[in-house]
């Protein structure tokens, strides 16, 4: 189903600036978090505890962010769930393809 989308060099341009937005903001959650558990770390096992952290956040990131076309609904869905993306930066996408968007969102129960 989704393998099938056709992707116009404008919404392409539009996902990939999306996409990238949602990188960010990610990325800067992930760091403010970080930077909280590293002050707050007194101990040498607290100090394991942030690595660990940052491993977790590493491999969930990488799970989270995939740019392939056949993935990109399920990818923003999953970003907007998570606040990692603003709905609106997807305007100009095809109505197709927000609406699948929003129906994988009320599937995940948004």
């Amino acid at each position: 189903m989704y393998r099938d989308l056709q992707w116009s060099p404008a919404e392409k341009k539009i996902a990939r600036k999306a996409y990238d937005s949602a990188v960010e903001c990610a990325l800067a959650k992930v760091m403010v978090e970080f930077k909280s558990r590293a002050v707050a770390a007194a101990t040498p096992s607290e100090m394991w505890e942030v690595g660990a952290y940052l491993h977790q956040q590493r491999r969930e990131l990488d799970e989270m962010f995939d740019y392939r076309y056949s993935q990109l609904p399920l990818v923003f869905a999953r970003l907007i769930r998570e606040q990692h993306l603003d709905e609106a930066l997807l305007a100009g996408l095809s109505d197709e393809k927000r609406q699948m968007i929003r129906s994988i969102l009320s599937l995940a129960g948004r």
